[in-house]
């Protein structure tokens, strides 16, 4: 994630993926507001959105919602949302 403003940059793990957002577990959380550009690597496939930090939760966790999303990166999102809705389908009926 680079902060679009200081073009400081982290790398951290993201969490509660969905087509409008993500959490983001980090030890150091950028303030509410913050623009940033994000990168998701997920099984050899990248994403990339510009978001901004919606909110900073006390367990170290960010929420970032996408704001810009080009066609083709939406694409790659909708795809893994689609795995990952079909993974829990699985498991409630494993």
């Amino acid at each position: 994630m680079t902060d679009l403003e200081s073009e400081a940059q982290i790398n951290e793990q993201t969490c509660d993926l969905s087509l409008f957002g993500c959490g983001v577990n980090t030890q150091k959380p950028l303030p509410a507001g913050t623009r940033v550009r994000i990168r998701i690597v997920h099984a050899g496939a990248n994403f990339v959105a510009q978001a901004k930090v919606a909110y900073v939760g006390k367990s170290m966790r960010m929420g970032v919602v996408f704001s810009k999303i080009e066609p083709n990166q939406q694409m790659v999102l909708e795809k893994w949302i689609a795995e990952l809705r079909e993974m829990q389908g699985v498991k409630t009926r494993g």
